[in-house]
């Protein structure tokens, strides 16, 4: 017998849980798109990705996944044999160097591990060895979702600022806008990026670059091809210039319920509130289970984990179990092991909670990995359940 019928619940860190109503808002014919709605909801939507990002700057919205993004910041601002840095301690930092290499760029790497937050030491350091502006941009990512380290983007800044350097500072916020506070014009960030299906929680279709006015000048010395163009995309007066073509209408739908719940009526500052407790009732119930078990965190410093994802380290083969039975058993999928050696990939996974998600939610997932364990006779310490409980009754 399988306890698995009924509502599933996409525990992985992104996509996340899509509201009903973001999923209504897409239930329509095709519009107008030369006016009318589609046409009106756009500088709205502007307005308040800004305002999730925390700028004054500009945003280009692109029809695209998170690698377009990267792709779209780099070729805005970078030329051939430009040289940058870039911060890694997970998989995607490193793929954002891979695109930059594939565009000509030279990529001086910092590689920090899988555990450890950047070393903003390490990089004003190498900046203080490199010819002043010989660095053209310092890239990192907030929260890297493989390894689930939450770097701290104001401390590289200043990092940056120490070394006299005017590199630009470009930052990934795929997994951490609309989970881990982010602020990008008082953190100094010039260049952000997201996408449409992780906190922001809409469907996988939209990324988004926002800039500020030093990046703008910047990119006037690079040729990003009519298609990457952010200036169209973010100032064109004209609808279809905005989009490089037709827009992706029902997305744009979807993403505008979004924003409304986001921005408008839960707000912003209780959007990361709510992220934090409901992370550290994770993180209680994990450090629970370590006590006598064979699973812990992948990092140990709780101010430099996300709090929209957790990566498990486990004893060998043990993530995996506990994935396939979840699945399997009970109708939860947690997140593979990402960026770890291939031979280690059942020894890690991950567990997403961004977005759209709650108290019930949270401890559901919660109860049937700690079922998953008891069933497959998996050491764990006791009282995991009631810790996050706990956890939760301190925020409240």
């Amino acid at each position: 017998m399988l306890l698995n019928q009924g509502r599933t619940i996409l525990a992985i860190p992104g996509p996340s849980v899509i509201p009903d109503r973001v999923l209504a808002a897409t239930h329509r014919p095709s519009p107008n798109i030369y006016e009318g709605e589609l046409v009106d909801i756009v500088d709205g939507v502007h307005q308040d990705l800004k305002q999730v990002a925390m700028t004054t700057g500009d945003v280009a919205i692109y029809p695209t996944n998170g690698h377009g993004a990267w792709e779209a910041a780099l070729r805005n601002t970078l030329v051939p044999d430009d040289k940058i840095v870039v911060m890694a301690n997970g998989f995607f930092a490193k793929r954002w160097g891979t695109i930059a290499e594939a565009l000509g760029v030279e990529v001086l790497y910092i590689t920090q591990g899988m555990s450890e937050a950047a070393d903003p030491r390490r990089l004003a350091d190498l900046l203080s060895k490199q010819e002043n502006r010989s660095v053209k941009a310092i890239l990192a990512v907030h929260a890297e979702t493989s390894s689930s380290v939450c770097n701290d983007i104001a401390t590289l800044r200043a990092a940056i600022d120490h070394s006299g350097h005017d590199a630009l500072f470009m930052v990934d916020c795929i997994a951490s806008m609309g989970c881990d506070r982010f602020e990008m014009d008082e953190w100094g960030v010039d260049v952000a990026i997201s996408a449409s299906q992780k906190g922001l929680m809409t469907p996988i279709g939209l990324s988004f670059v926002f800039f500020n006015a030093k990046a703008r000048a910047f990119g006037r010395r690079a040729n990003p091809g009519p298609f990457w163009n952010w200036e169209k995309r973010a100032r064109a007066d004209g609808f279809y210039d905005r989009f490089h073509g037709t827009a992706s209408a029902h997305h744009l739908f979807a993403l505008r319920e979004a924003l409304t719940m986001i921005v408008r009526e839960e707000g912003i500052e209780v959007v990361w509130r709510r992220h934090k407790a409901l992370a550290e009732a994770i993180w209680a119930a994990l450090e629970t289970w370590s006590e006598g078990g064979d699973l812990r965190m992948n990092v140990s410093n709780p101010a430099r984990r996300a709090t929209g994802v957790t990566t498990v380290n486990t004893a060998p083969g043990i993530g995996a179990k506990i994935r396939r039975w979840c699945e399997r058993e009970a109708g939860v999928t947690l997140g593979n092991s990402l960026g770890f050696p291939h031979e280690e990939a059942g020894d890690h996974f991950r567990i997403g909670h961004m977005g759209h998600l709650n108290l019930h939610m949270v401890l559901g997932v919660l109860s049937c990995m700690e079922a998953a364990m008891v069933a497959q006779g998996i050491s764990h310490g006791n009282g995991a359940i009631n810790a996050a409980a706990n956890a939760i009754v301190r925020h409240l």
